[in-house]
């Protein structure tokens, strides 16, 4: 399904120069002026459900834990994008959205000329029961306008998951037909809807997980660090101790020595050769 709008803005490259980033370093009066012209909150909900509310936790978690390494990528949920410098009305706050070449810091919302130009490439809305046709397609036509790359929209309730990726022959967002198993292009991420369930793979084969599951996999990654500090101190200490029994042999080897020395000597003293003995 191709859904026609106007022909997003070309990003211009991140060049980063020696003056701060504009984005991360407004003073104080820029940010007020900012926040006075360009709202950092809409007065909607992030969630409607707690369900709805994991599902748009694990996306954005994970995906900033995939690129944590990574200073250029920028990984945000619910912020306010803005694309267009005097119009604060041309706005959206995805609930997830990931911008390569930008770099990581605070931000109260995206204003995307003070970000080099450069555009979310990738956006993850997550269809809550509340969200109305009219709604999704204005969302829609928004990011096909402005840019982004990949844009996915899971149904949790349906398990229905529809992508979205920019064709290079038409310029605009093109819905992909990928059967159970997709990939993203720009994360490498891998979507697998199941009958029941979508599940997301990093690229190292990692599963996407809750809060409550990576703090799962956080502790026993520091209990099995512990187990290995213990095993490798237990084993010092079992080394010592063989380093001590044997100085103990070695300083009983060489008293039993000294003896033998000592009796030698009386023996010749007495003009018995004890190599004779």
């Amino acid at each position: 399904m191709v859904i026609s709008t106007e022909v997003s803005q070309a990003s211009s490259a991140h060049r980063p120069g020696d003056r701060p980033d504009p984005a991360l370093n407004p003073s104080p009066a820029e940010h007020r002026a900012i926040e006075q012209q360009y709202p950092s909150c809409d007065g909607q909900p992030m969630a409607e459900n707690t369900e709805h509310f994991d599902w748009i936790a694990k996306f954005k978690a994970n995906l900033e834990l995939l690129f944590a390494q990574d200073p250029q990528v920028f990984v945000a949920g619910d912020l306010l994008w803005y694309p267009v410098e005097g119009d604060p009305k041309q706005r959206q706050a995805p609930d997830t959205m990931v911008v390569f070449g930008r770099p990581k810091g605070p931000r109260s919302s995206y204003l995307q000329w003070r970000e080099a130009g450069i555009a979310p490439q990738v956006v993850v809305e997550i269809l809550s029961p509340g969200n109305r046709f009219g709604e999704m397609l204005k969302k829609f036509q928004f990011y096909d306008r402005f840019g982004v790359e990949e844009y996915y929209l899971y149904d949790y309730g349906r398990n229905e998951l529809t992508v979205w990726v920019r064709s290079p022959e038409t310029s605009q967002l093109a819905e992909v037909e990928f059967g159970q198993t997709w990939t993203s292009p720009r994360t490498a991420v891998q979507f697998h809807l199941s009958a029941d369930r979508l599940a997301l793979i990093r690229p190292d084969g990692r599963p996407f997980l809750s809060f409550v599951e990576l703090d799962q996999e956080r502790q026993a990654a520091v209990d099995l660090a512990s187990q290995e500090r213990q095993r490798a101190e237990q084993e010092r200490q079992r080394t010592e101790q063989e380093r001590q029994r044997a100085e103990q042999e070695r300083q009983r080897a060489e008293q039993e020595r000294q003896r033998a020395d000592r009796l030698a000597a009386l023996l010749r003293a007495q003009g018995i050769d004890p190599d004779q003995l």
